[in-house]
């Protein structure tokens, strides 16, 4: 399975409302800007490894679990696009 930024924008997007975290609070976490956090919300930039470790802290997640939904998120896209939508 190919990488898909949009995916992990996607779960880090849920992840952070489920917080109740603003993109401000959650951006100050991770010790990122809140342009560079919404960027990341958006599928607009690629995570490395040293920014998922912090988005993941920021969340109150583990990297591995940030992983994981992504993973889930991917496949739940790509069987929807099998089904036709």
């Amino acid at each position: 399975m190919l990488y898909n930024s949009k995916a992990f924008g996607l779960v880090i997007s849920r992840l952070r409302l489920r917080a109740g975290f603003s993109q401000e609070h959650a951006s100050a976490l991770a010790g990122l800007s809140r342009s560079h956090w919404a960027a990341l919300e958006k599928g607009a930039k690629t995570l490395r490894a040293d920014t998922l470790w912090a988005v993941a802290y920021a969340l109150n997640v583990k990297p591995h679990e940030l992983v994981r939904l992504a993973e889930e998120e991917m496949e739940a896209q790509r069987d929807k696009g099998r089904k036709g939508g």
